[in-house]
C-alpha cells in the first residue's frame, strides 16, 4: 500500500498509521480520557457527532449525549472491570445528534492508559437491514411447509369438488348451472394459488453460471414495455464495468419482472408515471450466507424506482412477508417468493419508500468464476440513459 506521496506503508509513524486506520473505519470511533474527555475522533465520528475532532476534544463525552444515557454507565464498568462491554439498541437521540440515532456500542479498556475506553457505534440501519432479512427467509421458510401441506392436503378434496360440480352442470338448469360454474371457478382459483405456494417447497439446487445483470434487466424492460408497462416510461442508469454475478437467469427474470409490475401497478394512470433502473457498485456490506462459514461481500446493487405513492408505512417492516399485500385480489406472495430468491442466491433485497419514490434495492455478490482479464473482455450491454 502507498500513500498519495507514494510512499511505503513502512515510511508510516505509528501513530500516522493507527489515524489512517482509524479514519478508514466506517463505523464511529471515539476515545474517551480518564477525565471523561474525548481524546480522539475518527472522521465517521465527526460526521456522528456533528463537531471536529478539535471541537470534541473541548468537552466531556456527556456534553454530547442525551442526559442519563446509558453510556456513561458503560464507560464507568468497563473502567471498573477492565474488560469490554456491549451494549445494543442503546437510544442517543437527541436534538444535538439527531432524531433515530438507536446505536450499538462497543466500550474496551485501553490497557497502556489507565482510564481511558474506547467507544465504538454501530448505528441501527445496517444491523437492522440484516435482522430483517434473517425474518424473511425464516417467513419464507414457514411457507415452504404451509406449502407442502396444503399440496397434499387441499389439492386432492379440491380435485373432487370441481369433478362433482362438472357432473351437476350437466343436470341443473341454466340458472343453476351459473352456479356449478362458480364452484368450478372458485376451485381453480384455489389450486392456482396453492400452485404458486408450491414454488416456495421446490428445494432442488438451480444452475447457475456468471451473468451480465445488464441483459437480464435489458430482456425484463423489454417484456415489461410488451405488456403491462406499455404507457410507462422506463429508464436506465447502468454502471456498465459491474462484474459479473453467479445467478440463474430464469430466477432473476422472474425477480426483476415482479418488481417492475409492482412498480407499474403502484403507478397506475399517472401520465408523469416512471420507473428506472439502475445499477452500481457498493462495497462495505458482508453477510454470511445460509450452509456456510464464509462471510461474502455484496458489492452489486440493482434497484427498481418508481414515483408512484408509496408503500404504507405501517406496512414497509412486513413487506417481504407472505400474504401482505395492498392489491385487492393480489395473495401476497409475490414479495416473499422475490426475498426466496434473492436470499438463495446469497443476496438481500430492502424497500425503502416514500411519497412519489419508491426503491427497491438488490445487494448480491459478484461471480467467483470470473478473472480481472475476463471482465475487461467481456460485451455489456448497459448504459447511462
Amino acid at each position: 500500500m502507498t500513500s498519495k506521496s507514494d510512499k511505503p506503508a513502512e515510511s508510516f509513524s505509528g501513530d500516522a498509521m493507527a489515524m489512517t486506520v482509524l479514519n478508514a473505519i466506517q463505523n464511529p470511533v471515539i476515545l474517551v480520557d480518564e477525565d471523561g474527555r474525548i481524546a480522539f475522533a475518527n472522521w465517521e465520528a465527526e460526521s456522528f457527532f456533528g463537531a471536529s475532532a478539535a471541537h470534541l476534544a473541548r468537552y466531556e463525552i456527556s456534553a454530547f449525549i442525551p442526559f442519563g444515557s446509558p453510556l456513561l454507565a458503560l464507560i464507568d464498568q468497563v473502567r471498573a472491570r477492565r474488560a469490554p462491554v456491549n451494549e445494543y439498541r442503546v437510544d442517543l437521540s437527541s436534538p444535538r445528534l439527531g432524531q433515530d440515532k438507536l446505536v450499538d456500542i462497543y466500550v474496551a479498556p485501553v490497557i497502556t492508559t489507565p482510564g481511558a475506553v474506547v467507544v465504538v457505534f454501530q448505528e441501527r440501519s445496517m444491523a437492522d437491514k440484516i435482522d430483517r432479512q434473517l425474518t424473511h427467509r425464516a417467513a419464507a421458510r414457514s411457507v415452504t411447509g404451509l406449502a407442502s401441506m396444503l399440496a397434499h392436503e387441499i389439492k386432492n378434496p379440491l380435485s373432487g369438488i370441481r369433478g362433482a360440480a362438472q357432473l351437476l352442470e350437466s343436470s341443473v338448469d341454466d340458472d343453476d348451472r351459473a352456479l356449478t360454474r362458480l364452484i368450478c371457478d372458485e376451485t381453480d382459483r384455489i389450486v392456482s394459488l396453492v400452485d404458486r405456494m408450491e414454488v416456495f417447497s421446490d428445494e432442488r439446487p438451480v444452475d447457475r453460471v456468471p451473468l451480465n445483470i445488464h441483459s437480464v434487466l435489458d430482456h425484463v424492460k423489454a417484456v415489461a414495455k410488451a405488456g403491462f408497462a406499455r404507457n410507462i416510461k422506463i429508464s436506465e442508469v447502468y454502471d456498465p464495468s459491474l462484474p459479473s454475478i453467479f445467478a440463474n437467469r430464469d430466477q432473476l427474470v422472474q425477480v426483476f419482472l415482479n418488481l417492475i409490475k409492482n412498480a407499474a401497478e403502484a403507478i397506475g394512470d399517472r401520465p408523469d408515471g416512471e420507473i428506472i433502473l439502475t445499477t452500481a457498485y457498493r462495497p462495505g456490506i458482508r453477510l454470511s450466507v445460509a450452509g456456510s462459514r464464509e462471510k461474502i461481500s455484496l458489492p452489486l446493487e440493482f434497484c427498481v424506482h418508481d414515483n408512484g405513492p408509496g408503500v404504507p408505512s405501517d406496512l414497509l417492516p412486513h413487506l417481504f412477508d407472505p400474504f401482505i399485500t395492498t392489491k385487492t385480489n393480489g395473495s401476497g406472495l409475490g414479495l416473499a417468493l422475490v426475498a426466496k430468491i434473492i436470499g438463495a442466491h446469497g443476496g438481500i433485497i430492502e424497500c425503502d419508500s416514500q411519497a412519489q419514490r419508491t426503491t427497491f434495492r438488490v445487494l448480491m455478490p459478484a461471480s467467483k468464476d470470473v478473472s480481472l482479464e475476463d471482465l475487461q473482455n467481456q460485451p455489456l450491454t448497459g448504459n447511462s440513459k
